[in-house]
């Protein structure tokens, strides 16, 4: 069963899509300032916005500014909204406290998977589980490119010539079926690890903000990747105090493991 899909306007033929932002503020104040410059004026943002031990505070003052983005919720943005304090995760407990009634209010409104008009298609990770890879599948300790005829199988009956995902925080495209399929990569996480469904870490190498620019043309859509660079010494502090030298290592770098 599918996540339920808001339906909204068509798009413009040129937008940026960010992802993962997970509480860098500065990441996505950089990022936001080279879209701006580029007078690229519709945005796509495809979830787990506020949760990270860096400023989820400021991250959601960024975003509340930007009414005209089209936001959806991802996996931790549900998390934040329906996990009681008490048996939260670490990173979703600091985030969940550092933020007001306006700000989870925002995250509560925001839809879990959305239509543009009837042919670009926004969901987190896969259409029906906001917490599963659509492109990449685990391998070992670290993940790799999930078949495209499974990519596809989880793609049936959805009708895009565009289908815009996030979760694993990697840079991807992927043709399927006649669809390109865009993960725009992490604005803000640039590496991370995690327990589910086996242990696993995801790391790009690169502490750069990662988005991408999608353009529709007469031969169909296309996807320009893109890197911001961005001061992390204040996100890498902000993690240090919160106690998480991962993170940190994280931002920092692009890597997670020593």
């Amino acid at each position: 069963m599918r996540l339920p899909a808001a339906r909204l306007p068509d798009p413009p033929g040129r937008f940026a899509v960010i992802a993962d932002i997970h509480g860098n503020a500065d990441a996505l104040a950089a990022v936001l300032a080279e879209i701006d410059r580029e007078g690229l004026r519709f945005v796509v943002n495809l979830g787990d916005h506020l949760s990270g031990p860096l400023d989820p505070a400021g991250t959601a003052e960024l975003l509340l500014a930007r009414p005209e983005m089209v936001c959806i919720r991802g996996n931790h943005d549900r998390y934040l909204l329906e996990t009681p304090l008490d048996q939260m995760g670490a990173t979703d407990r600091v985030s969940r406290e550092a933020l007001d009634v306006a700000a989870m209010g925002w995250l509560r409104a925001l839809p879990v998977t959305a239509w543009l008009g009837d042919y670009v298609y926004l969901c987190h990770a896969r259409p029906a589980q906001d917490d599963a890879y659509l492109m990449e599948v685990i391998d070992g300790e670290g993940v790799t490119e999930r078949p495209a005829e499974a990519v596809l199988a989880d793609l049936d009956g959805i009708d895009a010539g565009l289908v815009l995902c996030g979760h694993s925080h990697l840079q991807r495209a992927m043709e399927v079926g006649g669809r390109l399929v865009v993960n725009p990569g992490s604005v803000g996480c640039p590496a991370y690890s995690d327990d589910t469904p086996t242990p696993h870490a995801v790391e790009t190498g690169s502490p750069e903000a990662k988005w991408a620019v999608v353009a529709r043309s007469r031969e169909g859509w296309g996807v320009e990747f893109r890197s911001t660079r961005y001061d992390a010494a204040r996100m890498v502090a902000m993690a240090r105090a919160y106690g998480r030298e991962d993170w940190a290592r994280a931002v920092r770098t692009g890597w997670i493991r020593g």
